[in-house]
């Protein structure tokens, strides 16, 4: 079969850490709204949507009409030695809805790139190379990103260019403070980054830098107004506040534009990527504007903000106004957890279902404890593939499912996952 041919040359020139879904990998060759078809031609309702980065779906034609205008001017790269139009209208409008006051805007090719730049200006901006990151968080896979990475499964060296101190607070389901009301548990997280911050640095650090759902950790999902509380001991020091949108962004979680004002709070950056660009390569960081000048030596980005990437990145923003895709999450985002809790509540290898809008993450145990099941996490990925689904894996431990289809689902497909999410979950209960 094609597919077997293909895996066999990926082996053999990809890197053996080049992780592939699925027990036969499979090659997807064409997609069109949110289903996508493999060279085998089985198609699958898409739920993980390239990692949150198909945001609006598959084939959009306001999406391609305006890459294609851009293509017939014959213009597909200048650099940022150059004047670029819709680079600058891109700026303008991320800087108005980001909430930042004199906000500017820098680009890059991905979250990975977003947020090496935060680093990078947050550090020469305090004169200072300690940083604040959250356990169980990911930020990208650059040397820095990967430094501050709280995961181990996504942090193979302990090598870093700046100094790191963990702090709680993302990974809510396990730890010290499981089962902590929410005001105890944001209390108790205030605490513990007090004590961090008087035990392991010498207090003048660069920044906290912060997912407000942590995505590859699990969908991790915090209670409301953590961050706001934990600004207010970060303010008494001076540190910055960075939320790390690249999953978060753009009205995924249904109830905000960005993940970071469920928490009644204004950071001092967000990074972004991903379902901006919906499949093109597009990131980058908005800040208050003396954080962002804050950099003397000089800089460009050879890529970041090219005039294909900036144009689709504008017509994706258009589609997700027009079509209210924010309510849409919301709306959705409910039916899914509600459902989702509903199997749980029928099957003892659901441990916990959270989220928020279309971002879900279903965490499964050994029935009758919360001991992490990765195997049962693996049976369901197959087993939803058999049935026709497209679904994600993460977690600290290999064992929570992903959810994050693209914005425009519809009720109908959302029904659809849920019955076969219902019947994969309950082949691998039976299992466990």
């Amino acid at each position: 079969m094609a597919e077997t041919e293909l895996l066999g040359r990926h082996r053999q020139v990809m890197p053996n850490w080049l992780a592939l879904y699925y027990a036969d990998p499979i090659e997807i060759v064409h997609a069109e709204g949110r289903r996508v078809t493999d060279s085998e031609n089985n198609t699958y309702l898409d739920f993980f949507a390239g990692i949150l980065t198909n945001a609006i779906g598959y084939d959009v034609a306001e999406i391609s009409d305006a890459v294609r205008e851009q293509l017939a001017k014959g213009v597909f790269h200048t650099s940022t030695l150059y004047l670029i139009r819709k680079q600058v209208e891109l700026a303008e409008r991320i800087a108005a809805l980001s909430g930042i006051a004199d906000a500017k805007v820098f680009f890059t090719n991905s979250g990975t790139e977003a947020n090496e730049t935060a680093l990078m200006l947050a550090t020469q901006f305090r004169r200072s190379n300690q940083v604040l990151a959250l356990r169980n968080s990911y930020h990208g896979r650059a040397f820095g990103t990967v430094g501050i990475t709280g995961n181990r499964g996504w942090s193979a060296s302990s090598l870093s260019p700046v100094k790191v101190s963990y702090v709680h607070g993302g990974y809510r389901y396990r730890g010290p403070f499981a089962g902590y009301s929410d005001a105890d548990y944001i209390a108790a997280c205030v605490d513990d980054l007090r004590d961090v911050l008087a035990t392991t640095t010498s207090g003048d650090v660069a920044c906290l830098i912060a997912e407000p759902i942590q995505g590859v950790g699990g969908f991790a999902t915090p209670p409301d107004g953590l961050f706001g509380a934990m600004k207010e001991v970060l303010d008494e020091y001076g540190i910055l506040l960075i939320s790390d949108e690249v999953q978060t962004g753009w009205g995924r979680t249904g109830e905000h534009f960005w993940g970071i004002q469920a928490h009644g709070v204004t950071p001092d950056a967000m990074t972004f990527a991903k379902g901006l660009g919906n499949g093109l390569a597009i990131g980058g960081l908005v800040a208050r504007a003396d954080l962002m000048d804050s950099l003397t030596a000089n800089s460009i980005s050879t890529f970041g903000g090219n005039p294909i990437a900036t144009a689709g990145a504008m017509a994706t923003l258009d589609y997700l106004f027009d079509h209210d895709l924010q309510a849409n999450a919301a709306k959705l985002g409910a039916r899914l957890l509600g459902g989702l809790r509903d199997i749980g509540e029928r099957h003892g290898v659901v441990g916990d279902v959270r989220g928020k809008g279309l971002m879900i993450g279903v965490e499964l145990v050994e029935p009758g404890g919360k001991e992490p099941n990765a195997g049962a996490a693996s049976a369901v990925l197959e087993e939803t593939k058999s049935r026709g689904l497209l679904i994600g894996k993460g977690g600290l431990h290999g064992n929570v499912l992903r959810l994050a289809p693209p914005m425009t689902l519809t009720s109908e497909e959302a029904e659809e996952a849920l019955d076969i999410l219902g019947e994969s979950i309950a082949r691998a209960d039976a299992r466990a």
